[in-house]
């Protein structure tokens, strides 16, 4: 078959990008065209996404994906869960989103279990790990403020839902991204709607429910004419971009796990029925929809986002670190001599992230690190550990063994890290590809397109697209144990 094009909208917590996706029934090979930041805006005391700004982003994408004059397909978005948007009775975006990261729904939680439900009872409906940011304890806390935007709304959309309600005028809650918000019930994959009225929310406010590889509707006609693109399909891909990128493991053998790594680390299984028990509610662990109806049972875990704090302030110190020189200074460094938690509360938002680092080493008998090499350092060791003890849950917790950790996302590339997680999980460490959510974002819309059949042969077209690199745990490093 001649080749053909999609285009694939990836928003991360930090940059976006839109990228050119090219198709040639067996391979899928990537070019980004448009790389931007997604930085958070401070209105006032409050944490927004501009998702004004974001669109006028991806407009610009297209624009340039227009100039390549190659027959494009479809478009697809994928951006992170929980966070929403509201529209209006005249069908506009009311205000700015909200961002997961405003700590405005600090303990909302524990108010919303004493007042409205019990803990267990919302685990029991949802199967979702409790955050405080989740988009049930977002919409309680915006109540108690009584919120004007969500007052008034006529719909909640989830962020890759409002961008392509933006683009086309159409409104669909797609499964992925709905399944991270604890809306949404976990048999049923519709609101929840004791829950929504324990918030005091209809689940009329959200759109029908829509799974990956539907068709969400068409750019609309000034769009297409203002891009160029004309009239082109918008797909629902895997809407979160964990799922996306999941649906982009190069695994055949059905017992993996994965690992995708960036600014959170989620690590999983993929599962055909979410796994909701007394066990996987204790180690609280969370049923995410994947593609094909699947369940990602898995755990967050902070992630890159303790290194990209400390580079933000060591920045402002007037050190500019690289990646490469990063990777020197761990390798040059001692190995630590003691862990942190990386998803200790004091890591969720600090001002400061090295001092916030230093502070809670001196506070839990922990060596400080006396250097910036070494403080990296145990980033990384912190990270493989936790990873390590996480895996042990999994597998406790889905009754199976499993072969090998896939890392997929942009911790593919950390050869060091990986070395470090091999050896503390004592699995083989398969890296690659670092762009799994484009490639699954993509290979969704070739098979919303009649190109591609199921999931497993969207892995076979991975697996000739890209190259992986294995880690052997024999590989010895020192690693502790948190």
């Amino acid at each position: 078959m001649s080749a053909l094009y999609f285009l694939s909208v990836d928003l991360g917590a930090t940059s976006g990008r839109v990228m050119l996706g090219c198709f040639d029934g067996g391979k899928v090979s990537l070019e980004p065209l448009h790389r931007f930041p997604t930085p958070l805006v401070r209105v006032g005391d409050r944490y927004c996404w501009n998702i004004f700004s974001l669109y006028q982003e991806l407009i610009a994408g297209f624009t340039i994906a227009a100039g390549r004059q190659v027959p494009i397909v479809s478009i697809g978005i994928d951006t992170w869960g929980v966070d929403m948007a509201f529209v209006a009775r005249d069908g506009s975006i009311a205000g700015l989103p909200r961002a997961y990261r405003d700590p405005f729904t600090e303990g909302v939680q524990e108010e919303f279990f004493a007042a409205k439900m019990p803990r267990r009872e919302v685990y029991d409906r949802t199967g979702i790990q409790f955050l405080s940011f989740n988009s049930l304890f977002q919409l309680f806390a915006l109540q108690k403020e009584g919120c004007s935007a969500l007052e008034t709304a006529q719909r909640i959309l989830f962020i890759p839902d409002a961008l392509a309600y933006m683009l086309t005028g159409e409104m669909v809650t797609e499964y992925t991204v709905f399944s991270t918000s604890q809306c949404m019930n976990a048999f049923s994959r519709q609101p929840d709607a004791a829950l929504l009225q324990a918030v005091g929310i209809s689940p009329a406010l959200f759109s029908p429910v829509v799974m990956p590889g539907e068709r969400v509707g068409l750019l609309s006609r000034a769009i297409g004419q203002a891009t160029g693109l004309g009239q082109i399909p918008v797909v629902a891909v895997a809407g979160h971009d964990t799922a996306s990128a999941v649906a982009a493991v190069p695994a055949s053998d059905k017992h993996f796990a994965y690992l995708s790594s960036g600014t959170w680390s989620l690590l999983g299984a993929e599962l055909e029925q979410p796994v909701i028990n007394e066990l996987s509610c204790n180690l609280n662990f969370t049923n995410e929809g994947g593609v094909d109806g699947s369940v990602r049972f898995l755990k967050n875990i902070t992630g890159m986002w303790l290194l990209e704090q400390c580079r933000e302030a060591w920045t402002k110190e007037g050190k500019s670190y690289s990646y490469a020189q990063i990777m020197q200074a761990v390798q040059a460094a001692a190995p630590a001599e003691g862990l942190i938690d990386p998803d200790a509360p004091e890591f969720a938002a600090p001002t400061d992230m090295p001092k916030a680092i230093r502070t809670y080493c001196a506070a839990h008998g922990v060596p400080v690190p006396q250097d910036d090499a070494a403080l990296m350092r145990l980033i990384f060791e912190s990270l493989a550990a936790r990873y390590a003890r996480v895996l042990e849950e999994l597998q406790q917790a889905c009754g199976f063994s499993v072969s090998a950790l896939h890392v997929i996302g942009g911790g593919a590339q950390n050869e060091f890290l990986n070395r470090l997680t091999a050896q503390a999980c004592g699995v083989p460490v398969i890296a690659g590809p670092s762009e799994a959510t484009a490639l699954g974002n993509v290979l969704v819309q070739a098979r919303a397109a009649g190109l591609v059949g199921s999931l497993s042969q969207m892995r076979q077209c991975v697996m000739q697209s890209v190259e992986t690199r294995i880690f052997e745990p024999q590989q010895k490093l020192k690693i502790h144990s948190i």
